[in-house]
């Protein structure tokens, strides 16, 4: 795999379905008067699009170059960014690539109701679809991604959490929709006779597709979870240290707690909850209460290990330009910066 590749020329083999799949989204993000300005200015973080451009890639892999799959693409690019203005919300970030989130730059109470209503674009859009699959799955995902954060939430400061449990919410949180987008690229066929179960010709690689979204998908998070400890804000593109200030034990921490001195536990329990000495932030403070070195490099060794998981089935795919693409893009989670 070639390291030097940019995303955007990775993702060269599915560019025509893209442009479309943005057509889409524009239409679809067009308002007037003030609802109009804030649904514009979530154009400023759309970001990357990898969870579109893997509808398109995995359907290529395959075969299956419906032609509404770019349509369901832009379902699936809606959800991904109702996910991310809910998001800001919930940790109290205020950037997202670098410029004000959408709570940051109004309130609140915006943010609540703009991600409803993509959430709720997104769902309309999928009934224009021949097919009710995109809705079916997707809705199953939202369903999954909500369950994700509320479990999240209610395990804040748990310092004993087992990696699985971790595991287990970051899979419903971030992996869900990579293997929502893998599941659909395969599956969709516009026609619910030819779809049938993810497991059953003709769409007998789906399965394995959505388990490869989804090793993806927890590697991209495992990283995301390392680079807020470790990234600069800089290249990032939003504030570090937000799971610390959130009370959120990803698992690099959960690895260094666990063998950890008594001291060095109270010290990091501290850094999460203790009252902050004057213009500190509990980043500064967890890192000096600890080496946090072995738990990212830990955590780096378990993405590393899910994407060689997620190699071994992607090999396995007919040789195609989307099938290299697929590969390629493990190697860009685990060298990203942002």
């Amino acid at each position: 795999m070639s390291s030097t590749l940019t995303l955007a020329e990775m993702l060269a083999p599915v560019q025509p379905g893209l442009e479309r799949m943005r057509a889409i989204l524009a239409a679809e993000l067009t308002e007037s008067g003030p609802v109009g300005e804030r649904v514009e200015s979530l154009a400023r973080f759309r970001g990357k699009e990898l969870r579109a451009a893997m509808v398109l890639l995995a359907g290529q892999a395959v075969g299956n170059e419906h032609p509404e799959l770019p349509q369901v693409a832009a379902v699936l690019e809606l959800i991904h960014l109702a996910t991310l203005v809910h998001d800001d919300v919930l940790d109290g970030a205020d950037l997202r690539r670098n410029v004000p989130s959408v709570h940051a730059q109004w309130d609140e109470q915006t943010a609540i109701l703009l991600g409803d209503m993509l959430y709720s674009r997104a769902f309309h859009l999928s009934t224009r679809l021949r097919s009710v699959l995109a809705a079916q799955v997707l809705s199953k995902s939202a369903q999954r991604i909500c369950a994700g954060e509320m479990e999240q939430a209610a395990l804040r400061y748990r310092f004993d959490l087992p990696q699985e449990r971790y595991e287990a919410i970051a899979g419903a949180k971030t992996a869900e929709l990579y293997a929502a987008a893998c599941e659909l690229g395969a599956r969709y066929q516009g026609d619910p006779a030819l779809e049938g179960p993810p497991a059953s010709p003709p769409v007998g690689w789906a399965l394995e597709l959505r388990e490869f979204g989804r090793e993806v998908g927890l590697a991209f998070q495992i990283i995301d979870d390392v680079l807020d400890l470790e990234g600069q804000e800089e290249q990032v593109g939003k504030r570090v240290g937000n799971d610390v200030e959130d009370g959120k034990v990803t698992l690099p921490v959960l690895h260094v707690y666990a063998s950890a001195s008594g001291p060095v536990q109270a010290a990091i329990r501290e850094a999460y909850q203790g009252s902050l000495p004057a213009g500190a932030n509990r980043l500064e403070v967890l890192r000096a209460a600890c080496d946090l070195g072995p738990g990212i490099h830990y955590a780096k060794g378990r993405a590393q290990d899910l994407l060689q998981n997620a190699l071994r089935r992607a090999h396995g795919l007919p040789d195609s330009a989307a099938k290299n693409t697929l590969v390629r893009i493990a190697e860009y989670i685990l060298r990203r910066q942002r």
